[in-house]
């Protein structure tokens, strides 16, 4: 193995020379030059200073502004309040230990941040082949919204209304699944451990240890919160955009209808590639580092696409939020004590009749979020 497994940690790199020590108790600069642990702070720094403004704006606005409590928005609500769980408990937590050079909290700290990393938002380092917690109570979200498009706009179930009651029901699925995959490492179900450059927490797929049935953990993990997720949003998301598109092409002198497919089309690919851009390079490399145990790799290497995941918890609100006329007009006047200076006073739309929903579709008419 060209690792050093101890009892709570695996450090990539061979302990021949003598230099590796626990990450809980000495800066691991041997794995990385100090300024890199310096621009892994810069980066966190960037993005808490930006995802929580936006993220709790987005919850001020929709408390404030009566208009936007309509159910759909119950779930963007939720998205906000998983973004700030991770940066509360994953962000800052990793910034100090970064800023250390280590894990300084001790097994139990990591165990505690891996389970809130991975329970609260969309994404950030702590996941295994699925995506982690803020990552999964995110990422659930994301697939109650897309069930929701399709039932609305595809009409599998006839006319159907998405009620204050179905959206309780999403939120309650979307913690139920995120407890899924967080809970089991902190019942011995695989463990938290230090990972990358060794100052942020996720679970075991690292090792071998039959105590703790890694390998079993990291299936469960891999099928059920990844394959399945990405299964259900891009067949909802495909059919989406087909039943757009048809109903375009049976309105062809419809000009309502042609800018509402170009927008739920762009609105749609954002998301998709949203959702691929900020898991998929983590995926591949966990993937690849569970296949290949014992193979050597760097910490950076580990380290870059699990810090790059992070990003979700700032595009998320920006996709599924500031491109929804209403709603971003409503954070405007309220940035703006009330005035809209860029003059898109509650935009009427004849192309989104149902304002305050992410999407919702009439027999003639869709509208885009």
């Amino acid at each position: 193995m060209n690792g050093t497994e101890g009892i709570n940690f695996y450090v990539p790199m061979s302990n021949k020379t003598g230099v590796v020590r626990s990450p809980f108790e000495y800066p691991q600069y041997y794995l990385a030059e100090p300024w890199k642990y310096r621009l892994v702070c810069c980066y966190i720094f960037f993005l808490i200073s930006t995802g929580l403004p936006i993220n709790i704006l987005t919850l001020l606005v929709t408390f404030k502004h009566k208009k936007l409590r309509q159910p759909l928005n119950y779930i963007l609500v939720n998205l906000a309040v998983a973004d700030l769980l991770m940066a509360c408990f994953g962000f800052t937590v990793t910034f100090y230990t970064a800023w250390n050079g280590y894990f300084i909290f001790g097994p139990i700290g990591c165990a505690m941040e891996g389970f809130f990393a991975t329970l609260g938002g969309n994404s950030h380092h702590h996941r295994t082949l699925s995506l982690p917690p803020a990552g999964q109570v995110a990422l659930w979200s994301l697939v109650v919204l897309a069930i929701e498009r399709y039932i609305v706009v595809c009409k599998p179930m006839g006319n159907f209304r998405f009620s204050a009651t179905h959206a309780m029901m999403g939120i309650a699925f979307t913690w139920v699944m995120a407890l899924s995959c967080a809970a089991p490492p902190l019942f011995g179900w695989s463990r938290y451990i230090p990972e990358g450059m060794q100052c942020s927490c996720g679970p075991d797929y690292y090792t071998h240890n039959p105590d703790y049935h890694n390998e079993s953990y990291v299936l469960y993990m891999f099928i059920i919160h990844f394959i399945v997720p990405v299964v259900v949003i891009f067949f909802s998301y495909g059919r989406l955009i087909c039943k757009v598109r048809e109903a375009a092409a049976q309105q062809q002198e419809s000009a309502t209808t042609q800018k509402a497919e170009k927008e739920v089309t762009r609105m749609v690919i954002l998301m998709v590639l949203g959702f691929m851009l900020a898991w998929t390079p983590y995926a591949v490399v966990a993937f690849w580092i569970f296949t290949n145990k014992g193979a050597d790799f760097t910490a950076t290497l580990m380290a870059v696409p699990a810090f790059f995941s992070k990003s979700s918890s700032l595009y998320n609100p920006i996709i599924y939020v500031l491109m929804n006329k209403q709603f971003r007009n409503c954070m405007i006047t309220t940035i703006c004590c009330g005035k809209n200076p860029f003059g898109d006073e509650e935009v009427s739309s004849t192309v989104s009749q149902s304002k305050t929903e992410v999407s919702s579709v009439s027999s003639s008419q869709v509208s885009p979020a």
